[in-house]
């Protein structure tokens, strides 16, 4: 396998590219000396990105400084930011799909568009961005954000403890529950099925279940979790997760269902495409892994597919220094460098490079992990939870239905119902 540019040989290859092709010749130095303040989730890409940080600052001269929390506490941190107006957090990590319209109503986002147009390397290649991701972080015509990677959550399964146990590839959301009823009896040491039960966590999983039996959110205006098919989907999440799930999982997010999938102590987890890289670690899930997206439920296959993005705050004083951090990390050699680590791409042109075909050759589940990509990238659905303004709280009332399932403290219909009241007053808010 060929070794990777480095960044600086890139750098040289912009400059002399930009002398020939563009008006101005770009300069990676403008801002050198400037520090620019990133607010990072502490996830596979940022672990990535961040441990490229020294090239950034040898390539541009800015200092980056660097605050990296896990996801929620990462939340509450920036809110208090940028509800108080505060200049102190320049680049932050964002899920448009998740806060997107919150953050562009409270006028939070730097608009990004100008910056796409006029003050990139020659390199670049913003058109190169898949342009679903782009439009998804675009609102009242203002790019919010620049997508990082295209995520969704994916089923990873044990075939050997699949075929020790005599259980086919899953290929519906019935054989899902079948298996795990099969792992229980044949392999109890083992999880049989892990997925996130952490309430604000629960609607990046739970939304694949839902529209997969057919269901959505909103119906003529009203909050439609007690629909036939809602009521279906949260009794299908919160009893397989009661019967099947780990000790304590109504306390599981990506670390833990990571972490445990990773240590063998589980047959099958519903986690994002994201962690591959996290869960392939050490090298032990190499080769008993297969990676595919959730099985049909009666509406076929509809996985959830989304993306990470960076975001400047409207806040910052330093916006142009901003940018030239958020236009490195999502450039063509950086993404590239993250996908050869298990990080999907947003560019398109990635799969098609051949050091990254190669790299997917290697170990037969990057090869089901492209796949199930593909799949995400074709056939996805970027709505996870209420689209409207108020979607994190949505996210809470969602999470708290599946729990109240999930622990056994309600019934399916009592737990939707509490939820569609509740949830029908942020609907009204507009």
């Amino acid at each position: 396998m060929p070794r990777l540019l480095s960044v600086r040989a890139v750098a040289i290859s912009v400059l002399l590219s930009g002398v020939a092709t563009s008006a101005f010749a770009f300069d990676w130095k403008a801002h050198e000396g400037e520090t620019v303040s990133f607010l990072s989730n502490n996830n596979p890409w940022s672990q990535a990105v961040l441990s490229y940080k020294d090239e950034f600052t040898e390539l541009t001269g800015i200092t980056l400084k660097v605050d990296t929390y896990q996801e929620q506490q990462m939340r509450q941190r920036l809110m208090t930011v940028l509800n108080s107006g505060s200049d102190e957090v320049d680049v932050f990590m964002t899920l448009a799909s998740r806060e997107g319209r919150q953050f562009a109503a409270a006028g939070w986002y730097a608009d990004l568009s100008d910056y796409t147009q006029s003050a990139v390397a020659p390199e670049y290649d913003f058109a190169g961005i898949s342009p679903a991701l782009v439009k998804a972080a675009t609102f009242d015509d203002k790019l919010t954000s620049v997508p990082l990677n295209l995520e969704g959550p994916l089923l990873y399964y044990r075939t050997d403890i699949f075929e020790k146990c005599g259980i086919a590839k899953p290929v519906s959301l019935d054989d899902v529950r079948a298996a795990a009823e099969k792992v229980k009896a044949c392999e109890s040491g083992v999880t049989p099925f892990a997925s996130r039960g952490l309430k604000p966590a629960i609607a990046y999983t739970f939304s694949n279940v839902l529209h997969n039996v057919g269901g959505t959110y909103i119906v003529d205006g009203k909050s439609a979790l007690c629909s036939p098919e809602g009521k279906k989907a949260i009794s299908y999440y919160g009893d397989l997760m009661r019967e099947y799930g780990p000790p304590g999982a109504a306390n599981y997010s990506f670390y833990q269902i990571s972490a445990l999938y990773r240590s063998g102590r589980a047959a099958m987890a519903f986690e994002s495409s994201n962690e591959l890289r996290t869960i392939m670690e050490g090298g032990e899930r190499l080769k008993d892994t297969d990676v595919i997206p959730l099985p049909a439920g009666e509406a076929g296959m509809v996985p959830t597919a989304i993306g990470w993005g960076l975001a400047i705050s409207n806040h910052s004083a330093k916006k142009d220094a901003a940018w030239y951090f958020v236009q490195w990390a999502s450039s063509p050699e950086i993404q590239k460098r993250l996908a050869l680590q298990g990080v999907a791409a947003p560019r398109p042109s990635v799969a098609a490079d051949e050091e990254y075909k190669a790299w997917i050759s290697e170990a037969p589940v990057r090869a089901s992990w492209q796949e199930a990509l593909d799949v995400l990238a074709s056939d996805g659905s970027s709505e996870v939870g209420y689209p409207i303004v108020a979607n994190p709280e949505s996210r809470d009332y969602i999470g708290q239905a599946v729990q109240d399932v999930l622990l056994g403290q309600k019934p399916v219909d009592e737990a939707c119902a509490a939820a569609d009241t509740a949830l029908d007053g942020l609907i009204a808010r507009k």
